[in-house]
């Protein structure tokens, strides 16, 4: 049986009016040290967020959701941010902020393999409950 590799997430939120501090479940961020590993899963449920704010900007949330994956792979046009250590893109990514995007807080778990892990959280954290 392959070792078991230590990995850390938090959960991708939306949070439409921050005043209110209402927010829905948008994605995932998965990052492990050894080997290296830093990818995320986006999912926006729209009709959630404008049940939260009828007039939130759902192109412009969706831009900044869709700015998380690129800088996790080091894309083309990331920025400064997407040129930093794997491990400090994921802290830059999980710092608390007060605005629209924000993550949960960090926490810690075991995979053999961590595509297939994050993947598991985004369906139990993220997408809509099967029936």
């Amino acid at each position: 049986m392959p070792a078991l590799d230590t990995y850390d997430y938090a959960v991708i939120r939306v949070v439409p009016r921050v005043e209110r501090g209402e927010f829905i479940n948008a994605g995932i961020l998965l990052s492990r040290q050894q080997p290296a590993f830093l990818q995320a899963r986006i999912h926006l449920d729209e009709a959630r967020v404008l049940a939260l704010d009828p007039s939130a900007d759902i192109e412009m949330i969706r831009r900044h959701l869709d700015a998380i994956p690129a800088i996790c792979a080091g894309a083309i046009g990331s920025g400064p941010i997407g040129q930093l250590p794997l491990r400090a893109r994921f802290h830059w990514l999980t710092a608390t902020r007060s605005s629209i995007i924000q993550t949960s807080p960090v926490h810690s778990g075991q995979c053999t393999q961590p595509d297939v892990a994050i993947e598991h959280l985004l369906t139990r954290m993220v997408l809509p409950p099967a029936n």
